[in-house]
């Protein structure tokens, strides 16, 4: 419990952010602790009040600056969410969209602005694609807030981006980095998991004994389940792209639907590995199916040829008189020639159905 509670609430400070940065269009992110952002951000809106937009303050001398605002918070740390209500003035569509039932991966445009609900593979030591968080965005001209319950792989290779320093011209450019990491987080899953359905088809074809259907069964459920958590509704794109908000830029646009377009090859890899995946268990419910069909055949073989053998044993050890050979000297090669006829006979039988079915 404490070790769990520790990884839930590292590296946020008393405020609930895990980071904030400062980006210009032509300089790298600048990180900045929360007390900056509060300075910053009441700055602004004392500088241009009457042209203070729903940003929190953001005001005119800020958009002349390019300039904008990415800041994370860890939605574990209790002071997060009182902390933005606080300094940040965001609608409340996007606390309800913290406390909804579905997680479903998508973007879409609300009160002009981006509302975005991302999923993505924990961020851990160990590469279990099962497990599996959810971080919600909101997004406009001059600020982007993510929020988690849970480390996520994606916002860390953003923060790591960041720090190198690449250049991010505008928020969406950065929720578009976002979804192109994700779509790299499910290449990475389709060529680890096809490497392994190779592996298993060819213990399969050299008939080595397996986990075949166990490991086949774990990895389509898997890529279920990330076909339908980590996949964006291709609806609430569509009609982003369609009515996008007013202050995104041209290139935002186009970047939107080139990872729209590189999710769409992605998600067929997806669906293409679990057919695959899908024939392979059928091959081998066929050829276990085959399997039990000879073992049943040679168990009512050997049912039916011991079948004489045992009815006349039952006969002549009845204790009763009239025993037909009992004084007969060859009475004994007589039964046995009987038996071995019958037995011979019912064999005969046997093989025909086989060979009529």
């Amino acid at each position: 419990m404490k070790a769990d509670l520790l990884l839930q609430t590292y590296g946020a400070d008393s405020t609930g952010m895990v980071c904030g940065f400062l980006f210009t269009p032509t300089l790298a992110g600048r990180p900045v602790d929360a007390d900056e952002v509060a300075e910053w951000l009441r700055g602004q809106q004392a500088n241009g009040a009457n042209g203070a937009s729903n940003t929190g303050g953001i005001s005119g001398s800020a958009n002349e600056a390019g300039e904008f605002l990415w800041l994370h918070f860890n939605l574990a740390h209790s002071a997060s969410e009182r902390w933005m209500k606080a300094q940040l003035d965001l609608p409340d569509g996007f606390y309800d969209a913290l406390r909804e039932g579905s997680h479903s991966t998508r973007i879409e445009h609300a009160d002009g602005a981006l509302r975005a609900v991302v999923n993505d593979v924990m961020f851990n030591l160990e590469f279990i694609p099962s497990e599996i968080a959810t971080l919600w965005i909101y997004a406009n001209q001059r600020i982007i807030v993510t929020a988690r319950m849970k480390p996520l792989r994606s916002v860390d290779r953003l923060r790591a981006s960041v720090r190198e320093g690449e250049l991010f011209r505008s928020p969406t450019e950065l929720l578009v980095h976002l979804m192109r990491d994700q779509a790299d987080l499910l290449v990475q899953i389709v060529r680890r998991t096809s490497t392994d359905v190779d592996r298993i088809e060819d213990r399969f074809l050299s008939q080595r004994p397996t986990q075949n259907r166990l490991d086949l069964g774990a990895m389509r459920r898997t890529l279920t389940r990330l076909q339908r958590m980590l996949a964006p509704e291709p609806g609430a794109i569509f009609r982003l792209l369609a009515r996008p908000p007013r202050w995104l830029h041209a290139e935002d646009v186009q970047d939107l639907r080139e990872s729209t377009e590189e999710f769409s090859v992605v998600l067929s890899d997806v669906a293409g590995l679990i057919e695959r995946v899908r024939l392979l268990q059928e091959e081998i419910i066929s050829r276990l199916e085959e399997q039990n069909n000879r073992t049943l055949f040679t168990l009512t073989l050997v049912t039916v040829l011991a079948m004489p053998i045992n009815i006349v044993a039952g006969f002549f050890g009845m204790n009763v008189g009239g025993i037909p050979l009992a004084e007969n000297r060859h009475g004994f090669w007589v039964m046995v020639l009987l038996v071995a006829g019958f037995t011979g006979l019912a064999g005969w039988w046997a093989f025909r159905r086989r060979k009529e079915r």
